[in-house]
């Protein structure tokens, strides 16, 4: 059974920034794309950032040469380095692997 557990979420002031860790169990991972997404209280989960197999990165326009996604094969994990963090960057963060999600990190933009 695919698991993946995020974690790194929490409060953060404009400008700054925070680092999401998400760590699959129960599959290698070097075979497949992974991405984030992110959901804001009454919004539709929104797609952030993908990694392919291949290591290619894609971004949402509303992140990009904001974050920068990476993977880690060997350690089954992908991160999510987020900078120059706005307010709009607030919602809960969610890794996903093929069909599998994870629980979500609630990442906070505020002074």
């Amino acid at each position: 059974q695919v698991q993946l557990v995020e974690s790194g979420g929490g409060l953060v002031q404009p400008g700054g920034s925070l680092n999401l860790d998400c760590v699959i169990s129960g599959s290698d991972i070097s075979a497949y794309d992974i991405s984030w997404f992110r959901q804001a209280p009454g919004q539709q989960r929104l797609w952030v950032a993908l990694i392919g197999a291949d290591g290619m990165e894609h971004y949402a326009e509303a992140v990009k040469g904001r974050f920068t996604i990476s993977r880690d094969n060997g350690k089954k994990s992908v991160s999510l380095h987020m900078q120059r963090m706005i307010a709009e960057d607030t919602a809960v963060y969610f890794c996903k692997m093929r069909a599998s999600w994870g629980q979500g990190t609630q990442v906070t933009v505020s002074s």
